[in-house]
């Protein structure tokens, strides 16, 4: 017979607690880790096929925009056509910089297993109905995570470069972009939008346990749309167009949330009824 009670588990104290924790969270290092060491070797894909990829003319998005732009007859869509120069200031910055975009990549391609660590951690104080949709769970939030840094790969980086690496203030000052800027600048917007694109993810934990239902984001949609505004002009540049490509799918996946939320609010009062 099906219970709705956590499964009994052995109690345990709160220093046996932390001992758990801590085999996680050295499993999920110990992942990013490896991977990140397996990068390592690989520093010209990294760097001139993903990195720098977004700011050549050959790019997809930007070979796309420019066509785009000839059929519309708006030059100003036809982006990243000007060599960006980019240059190093430090000794060691190429071999700080190898090293770090070897971890933040392990990070990104380690995610899905460390969301599994998390979730392995959780898993005694879940409900044993819960517990069948782990794998679901943890798929669902690693998609949403690798769908967020691809469309700032694609959508939102080749107009942050065109943006910031063109914008002149004087024909005296030539644009020489440092690696360390260029690099944090991207790797910026990636994970933002990866992390934003969880929202779905956080309305449905906020929405069970009560802290939000589909009548408050009803209620304050006009409130959410001003914020999700406020965060695609943070994570864009300045123009109208950029901000507009990000508010779009925000947008949606706040609708989307709500339609969660109504759902797992639903569910909850036929439980208490």
């Amino acid at each position: 017979m099906q219970t709705d009670e956590p499964k009994k588990e052995k109690e345990m104290t709160f220093l046996e607690h932390l001992e758990v924790l801590r085999w996680h969270l050295i499993r999920s290092i110990s992942a990013i880790f490896i991977i990140g060491v397996l990068l390592i070797f690989f520093p010209q894909f990294m760097f001139d096929h993903i990195l720098f990829a977004p700011k050549s003319p050959d790019f997809i998005s930007n070979v796309l925009l420019c066509k785009l732009s000839r059929l519309l007859h708006v030059d100003v869509l036809c982006i990243n056509q000007k060599p960006l120069q980019i240059i190093n200031i430090n000794m060691a910055g190429q071999f700080n910089m190898h090293m770090l975009v070897s971890f933040v990549g392990g990070l990104i391609l380690a995610f899905p297993y460390v969301v599994f660590e998390i979730w392995q951690f959780l898993k005694p104080a879940l409900y044993e109905k819960e517990r069948k949709y782990v794998s679901s769970a943890i798929f669902y939030i690693s998609l949403l995570f690798f769908i967020g840094i691809l469309f700032g790969y694609f959508v939102i980086i080749p107009f942050t470069i065109h943006f910031l690496g063109s914008y002149v203030i004087s024909t005296q000052i030539l644009n020489q972009i440092n690696l360390t800027s260029y690099i944090s600048s991207i790797s910026a917007v990636a994970l933002s939008c990866g992390v934003i694109f969880e929202l779905p993810v956080l309305i449905y934990f906020l929405a069970k346990i009560g802290i939000i239902t589909h009548r408050f984001m009803k209620r304050y949609h006009r409130h959410a749309i001003i914020v999700i505004l406020i965060v695609a002009a943070i994570i864009t540049p300045p123009d109208v167009f950029s901000q507009t490509l990000v508010t779009i799918p925000l947008l949606a996946l706040y609708e989307v949330s709500i339609l969660i939320a109504k759902r797992v609010t639903k569910k909850r009062e036929q439980e208490v009824v």
